[in-house]
């Protein structure tokens, strides 16, 4: 079911697109009042379609909604993002000023809820954001998405959900809970932008980087197969799509060190990468310029790997 943007969704997202464009004027020693700052929000028109059911699993149905740039013309690259939480907690609604600097830019959006634990404990997150992107291609040409350039992208757990949906081999049983047709295409994105998501979920059971979230997500702290089944590093291959990640090297909730094993696997399977470390950086909460250091390389990184770049016709 679809619904239609109230008037405070629309209000939102003016004053979320506002915040950003200030904070980043600020940032940059500029005043937020610049012609031209204004002059290209005012080029991207969007809609909003909230909670949109992409599937019902265990009777339990899970939505998403796409920010629409009604502007564009032709296809649009899209943004899937996923929110953060150790799989555990958090929710969609709380994820748009994360995603803002592609509104700013007229991407479309989609943002994804997904299954938690207790309720929805390991795989059920991953099989939700495999379903999610299955969505996105079964309603592309209704929503404009450009499949040629599709970016997945979340934050600690969400960051390890946009890597698990983007490296999956085709036809594992973790895709089983979507029905597919005999002509549907593979799943395939063109990036991902991983802000210090977890790479080895099998880590965090035991050990010095033991952490109680992924142990209450997969069930225990003894299910080890599960947790390497839903772990990134263990589909590290060739072919894969390019991967930028961001981490802080002082992060004591997802360590530091997975973000740097998985640029040595990647580095190792001939995969187009990079690794952006900000230096005494936690779990997230940057400082403003980290934060537009670290979207100057993710800007970089996409218009090198996508086709046609990250700009928007208009």
């Amino acid at each position: 079911m679809q619904r239609v943007p109230s008037r405070m969704q629309v209000f939102l997202l003016a004053v979320l697109v506002i915040v950003f464009l200030s904070t980043t004027c600020r940032a940059k020693g500029q005043t937020s009042n610049k012609p031209g700052d204004w002059a290209e929000l005012a080029s991207f028109h969007y809609g909003i379609n909230a909670d949109i059911t992409y599937g019902v699993f265990n009777n339990t149905p899970v939505h998403l909604d796409v920010w629409e740039n009604h502007a564009a013309k032709g296809p649009v690259p899209t943004l899937v993002y996923i929110h953060g939480g150790g799989w555990v907690f958090g929710a969609k609604g709380g994820a748009p000023n994360l995603f803002l600097p592609y509104v700013a830019r007229g991407w479309n959006i989609v943002n994804v809820e997904y299954r938690m634990a207790p309720s929805g404990t390991a795989p059920a997150a991953v099989q939700d954001s495999r379903c999610a992107l299955r969505w996105v291609y079964n309603n592309a040409a209704t929503y404009h998405f450009d499949l040629n350039r599709i970016v997945l992208t979340g934050h600690s757990a969400g960051g390890h959900l946009a890597l698990i949906t983007g490296m999956l081999p085709a036809d594992t049983d973790l895709d089983s809970a979507c029905p597919v047709e005999s002509t549907s295409p593979p799943l395939k994105v063109a990036a991902i932008v991983n802000w210090y998501g977890i790479t080895d979920v099998d880590d965090l059971l035991g050990g010095p980087d033991r952490k109680t979230y992924a142990i209450e997500w997969v069930g225990g702290a003894n299910n080890h197969e599960i947790a390497k089944e839903v772990s990134p590093l263990t589909y590290v291959r060739s072919g894969l799509p390019p991967i930028i990640s961001i981490h802080g090297d002082q992060d004591s909730t997802v360590p530091y060190s997975q973000a740097v094993r998985l640029q040595q696997a990647l580095d190792h399977a001939g995969v187009k990468n990079k690794l952006v470390t900000i230096p005494g950086g936690s779990h997230g909460g940057y400082s403003d310029e980290q934060t537009l250091r670290a979207f100057h390389e993710i800007w970089d990184f996409l218009d090198g790997v996508l086709p046609g770049g990250s700009s928007v016709a208009r």
